[in-house]
């Protein structure tokens, strides 16, 4: 049974990219140090009240978890109880790295980081809206090689607009030369409300995306990294603990604003914004905001609508012989008695997941 993990967001951004959604501000600075303390409390009466025991992983989210001092991280670290061998993640911008930060990472008790590249092309990262270089990049990498943490991500995004394919392969191949034991791979979306959303002439193209995804997937097949979701690559025994923990349909509990939680089929979520959150917590309040709950049928299918991401692939028992035989040819593969996505069904995968499940 996959350990329970704990996610913590943390809401605060230098700069928003054009293709964010997610909940962070720009503007709440100030809000840094009752946000922590926010935080901590929230813990303490959260393991009080749901009985939590052990966490086996924790993830920073953003936000941008490396605007907080890494002593404030280990505040919020050292309230949570962690199992011996807890993976503990902070995702993290590359230009907020160097030698004593990482130390710092260290004596916190951080064990993974996970580092927003995004591209190794710099007028790709221009038209993400990114503001790192990626001389950033090369030298945090030397410098996570050599602080001895249990794993590290890469972070990238293809699609952007004016990346050629030429523009994603020198990306790949730049960040194999930096050797991360794990890297992530995601197709730009566009999210409402964005200012990529805005600006129909930066939208990604399916069948660039599609090339580009064959492509990654080719290259960190070949390098050691094979797949084990469908956005992910990791040589052996370096996959991410937690997000294991989400596909798996695990339990994690939620502490910051808008940070989200699952208990055995109870899903729920807190305020949106740091300014309600930390006034909640300062008042004895919950900061939850709403929540809902799955009935047996929704979480078998939601339960195998994840596992099929991922390259344990689903039961073939599992799954009604009809649908099997009206999918289109080349999209799952039978392994043993799992069904799992081929390359190309992994890129029409919520496709494949409708007509299954």
């Amino acid at each position: 049974m996959t350990a329970p993990g704990a996610y913590v967001h943390v809401p605060f951004c230098r700069h928003r990219c054009d293709y964010c959604a997610f909940a962070t501000w720009t503007d709440r600075a100030h809000l840094i140090g009752p946000y922590v303390d926010a935080v901590c409390r929230h813990i303490e009466g959260d393991l009080t009240a749901s009985g939590w025991a052990t966490f086996g992983s924790v993830f920073f989210g953003g936000g941008t978890p490396s605007l907080l001092d890494p002593g404030d991280l280990g505040r919020i670290i050292r309230a949570l109880p962690l199992a011996a061998d807890a993976e503990v993640t902070i995702e993290c911008n590359p230009e907020d790295l160097d030698a004593e930060r990482l130390d710092r990472y260290l004596e916190a008790g951080v064990t993974r980081l996970s580092v927003g590249v995004q591209s190794m092309v710099p007028r790709a990262l221009e038209a993400l809206g990114r503001r790192h270089d990626p001389s950033h990049v090369l030298v945090a990498a030397p410098a996570l090689h050599d602080r001895g943490f249990q794993s590290w991500n890469v972070d990238l995004i293809y699609g952007a607009h004016g990346e050629s394919v030429e523009d994603w392969s020198r990306t790949l191949d730049a960040v194999l030369e930096l050797d991360p034991p794990h890297v992530s791979a995601y197709a730009l979306t566009v999210e409402a409300g964005t200012p990529l959303a805005g600006d129909a002439g930066r939208h990604p193209d399916d069948d660039d995306l599609a090339e580009k995804y064959e492509l990654a997937d080719r290259a960190l097949a070949a390098s050691g990294r094979p797949w084990y979701e469908i956005s992910n690559w990791a040589r052996p025994g370096h996959a991410c603990r937690h997000n294991r923990c989400y596909w798996a349909q695990g339990d994690y509990a939620a502490f910051g604003c808008a940070a989200h939680g699952h208990r055995a089929g109870h899903r729920w979520w807190n305020l949106r914004t740091p300014d309600r959150y930390v006034e909640a917590v300062a008042a004895g309040m919950s900061p939850v905001a709403g929540g809902e709950h799955l009935d047996a049928e929704q979480r078998r299918r939601e339960g195998l609508e994840l596992a099929l991401r991922t390259r344990d692939g689903v039961p073939v028992a599992s799954l009604p012989p009809a649908a099997l035989d009206e999918l289109p040819a080349g999209l799952v593969e039978v392994e043993g008695d799992r069904l799992v996505l081929t390359v190309r069904g992994r890129l029409l995968a919520n496709e494949v997941a409708m007509r299954l499940v």
